[in-house]
């Protein structure tokens, strides 16, 4: 052990720093519940902004609607590497307060905003909040669990982030039905906005000590041979060169192309089938609440059988529950529909970032979070594009259809490249 890891392991005892869940579960529990706030912050849009499009800003091009989902993407794709980068050098607490204060507008652009254009922009403002708030707390529940019980702590974030995104989805779907599409689904958003800001402020705790802490007891000597990496050699190590980060990588921007659909074309596709507003708003929830719900038990199944099948399986049913969309009819078979593909999602969410935290070393795992997070947001933008291209030209269904053999494409890359029970292990 070098001098440098002694050291931090001296200075972890005299502060007091232990890893693990149960060691730290109040301050655990505590970032349980910033992010969901964080999930509730996107939330508000789900159900409302591809009505807002149509019914107050009368843009009928699918392409032009999905712009917002592209702005967002893009900016919450790059926010996510420099949230990496910026938690390595100035700790993790004030990446999150910073994340939470740049939100503070959105929910009056949104009200207000005269044009599509001020929608458009506050998307942009809410993907880089998006890209500080949520990387962050990701990184820090790492932090605090260290490496036995990764996969149930990244289930647990990700489960409170995105029953956030559904339960508010569902409540402005309500609130927009009885009372209008503006302003009112948009002050929940700004109620979440301010509570998160104070609990960040006020009550959350510091982490980066406990990555140092589990970096210092490192005892993989092949992966400490990759603990002192530059910027640029961790991106091509985590998009390119090692099989699992990659293959890890390519799947995440595939699954969140999907949610990009989902977001921006879904609502307009129950909307022209003669769904009212409070069914559109059921289903734009239970996607998101069945992906939420069931990372509980999904991300503590990858701790015990491993990452790689679980990510295969949940691609394959993610495209099977995407074709049942692209040909069905009626609320019901949506309704089904919509629970898999959130089912799916939840077989793959929690065990994609978990597979980056086993093979990535503790003194660069933030910054390769945030790649992953980069490739992974990055999918927004496409799934935006592609779908909004395709869907002009042919039509939902059909752009539907595309995405789900993108995403089974996706799984069957994963099968073949991915390593299996072997995580920690680079190439």
């Amino acid at each position: 052990m070098t001098s440098g890891n002694t050291n931090s392991l001296q200075q972890g005892r005299r502060a007091g720093i232990t890893l693990g869940l149960r060691q730290n579960l109040a301050q655990f529990m505590l970032l349980v519940a910033v992010n969901a706030l964080v999930g509730g912050t996107l939330g508000q849009e789900r159900t409302v902004l591809p009505l807002l499009a149509g019914q107050v800003f009368h843009l009928d091009l699918y392409t032009s609607a999905l712009t917002y989902i592209l702005a967002f993407g893009l900016a919450k794709a790059a926010t996510n590497y420099f949230a990496g980068t910026l938690s390595d050098r100035f700790g993790r607490k004030p990446v999150l307060i910073a994340g939470w204060l740049i939100a503070l507008p959105v929910p009056l652009m949104l009200i207000f905003g005269p044009s599509w254009g001020w929608i458009v922009a506050a998307n942009v403002i809410l993907g880089i909040s998006q890209g500080l708030t949520w990387s962050t707390t990701v990184v820090m529940k790492m932090d605090l669990v260290g490496p036995s019980r990764r996969g149930l702590a990244m289930g647990l974030n990700e489960a409170a982030g995105y029953l956030g995104v559904a339960g508010t989805a569902l409540a402005t779907g309500y609130i927009a039905a009885n009372y209008g599409l503006r302003p009112g689904p948009f002050l929940l958003g700004a109620a979440y906005i301010a509570l998160g800001l104070g609990l960040s402020v006020f009550a959350v705790k510091e982490t980066q000590g406990h990555a140092r802490l589990e970096a210092a007891n490192h005892t993989n000597a092949h992966a400490d041979a990759h603990g002192h990496l530059s910027n640029r050699e961790i991106f091509t190590l985590t998009s390119f060169r090692d099989k699992s980060l990659s293959s890890v990588s390519q799947a995440g921007m595939v699954n969140n192309l999907n949610d990009g659909l989902a977001w921006g074309l879904f609502p307009v596709l129950f909307a022209a089938a003669g769904l009212t507003i409070e069914k559109i708003g059921i289903l734009a929830a239970v996607y998101p609440a069945v992906w939420g719900a069931a990372q509980l038990v999904t991300g503590a199944l990858s701790d015990k059988y491993g990452r790689k099948w679980l990510i295969v399986g949940g691609m394959l049913v993610q495209a099977a529950a995407l074709a049942m969309i692209a040909v069905g009819e009626d609320f019901g078979i949506w309704l089904t529909a919509a629970a898999l593909l959130g089912l799916g999602t939840a077989m793959v969410y929690p065990t994609l970032l978990a597979a980056i935290g086993d093979v990535a070393h503790p003194e660069w795992r933030a910054r390769s979070v945030g790649i992953y997070r980069l490739w992974r947001d990055g999918g927004f933008a496409v799934g935006a594009l592609l779908s909004g291209i395709i869907a002009d030209a042919y039509g939902i269904p059909a752009a539907v259809g595309v995405v789900a053999g993108l995403t089974a494409l996706s799984g069957l890359l994963v099968a073949v490249r991915m390593r299996g029970k072997d995580h920690h292990r680079l190439v």
